[in-house]
């Protein structure tokens, strides 16, 4: 089917299987690791629109897109990436939802010890956190320093790289506070291992399978959460440029545009910015820069600095008011 086919069909008229396919596999293998480390709890999966470990049910929702690799393809060419597409970045993505429900199942943010070392759960998730890259404090998993933004992300983080098989866990973190942390986990994973989970229900949040929408409607929702309000950076902008002109040729956009490409490799690369949402951050911030006008204030090499810098925080920015939709 061409993209323009399959965009006009709706969730449920997608054969979408969980018992053959890449995600099934990787289901089981995130089953063995678990049974491998004695554990008793096994979560379910379903197909959602989005990745989720909802609150009150022990499961993982996987989005749809893993269940064939056609949809892979469709979800590559819209948003210029899968997320958990390759087989050990899919892994990490299981291994944290998997510490999600397990936390779920067994109410562990419930207990007191529990809270003594990670926080208290009822911590309102913050619109935006200032990650501190140098901190030792938190466990390193997934992008973006995800164990700082909120105590059960940073238990679910814990319990990825615990999990993890060939983790040498007691060596990398040897004299990082984060090691008190692993050693909780490990000492309270042999504590719950043989019980059986408080929460046993096999309940599904939001499955596609019955969905009348439409993938165009989809993916039209998805890239409106990218929108930014047009003049949200005109200061940080002109920190960066100048409204007047002071040489010929020293245009800002005309500046970025040539330097675009290089542009979006440090910010995929470096900044491990997702693909979809640097190419709108550079659209968007060139686009301003256009309208109004801005010059070269600075030397090239200190204009792509400063620029590199703003576009990673209003990447950050969009990350954040979004977490939902990303399991980072």
């Amino acid at each position: 089917m061409t993209d323009d086919e399959l965009l006009r069909l709706s969730f449920r008229d997608l054969p979408l299987s969980r018992t053959r396919g890449r995600v099934a596999e990787h289901m089981r293998r995130l089953h063995r690791e678990l049974r491998a480390r004695d554990l008793r709890f096994l979560p379910h999966f379903w197909f959602a629109e989005e990745w989720f470990s909802p609150d009150g049910v022990p499961g993982i929702a996987l989005p749809f897109y893993l269940a064939h690799p056609r949809l892979m393809r469709l979800e590559r060419s819209l948003m210029h990436q899968v997320e958990g597409g390759r087989s050990p970045w899919l892994m990490r993505i299981l291994r944290h939802e998997a510490g999600h429900a397990l936390d779920t199942a067994y109410g562990l943010r419930r207990r007191a010890d529990f809270r003594r070392v990670f926080g208290s759960p009822a911590e309102k998730y913050p619109d935006d956190y200032r990650p501190r890259p140098a901190s030792r404090r938190y466990v390193l998993h997934l992008d973006h320093w995800y164990a700082q933004s909120h105590p059960t992300e940073d238990f679910a983080e814990t319990f990825a790289v615990w999990l993890s098989p060939r983790a040498r866990w007691r060596r990398d973190y040897a004299g990082w506070p984060a090691l008190r942390k692993l050693e909780y986990v490990d000492a309270l994973m042999h504590e719950i291992a043989a019980r059986r989970p408080v929460v046993r229900t096999r309940r599904e949040v939001e499955p596609v399978e019955h969905s009348r929408r439409t993938l165009a409607e989809h993916y039209r929702g998805k890239a409106d959460r990218y929108l930014l309000e047009d003049g949200r950076y005109d200061r940080s902008l002109c920190r960066i440029f100048s409204r007047r002109p002071t040489r010929r040729h020293d245009s800002a956009a005309t500046c970025l545009r040539a330097h675009r490409p290089q542009l979006e490799r440090q910010l995929v690369n470096r900044a491990r910015l997702h693909p979809y949402v640097v190419e709108h951050v550079l659209d968007v911030l060139i686009h301003r820069c256009s309208h109004m006008q801005l010059h070269l204030k600075h030397d090239r090499r200190r204009t792509r600095r400063d620029f590199l810098a703003l576009a990673r925080r209003v990447g950050l920015g969009i990350l954040k008011r979004n977490r939902e939709n990303y399991a980072l």
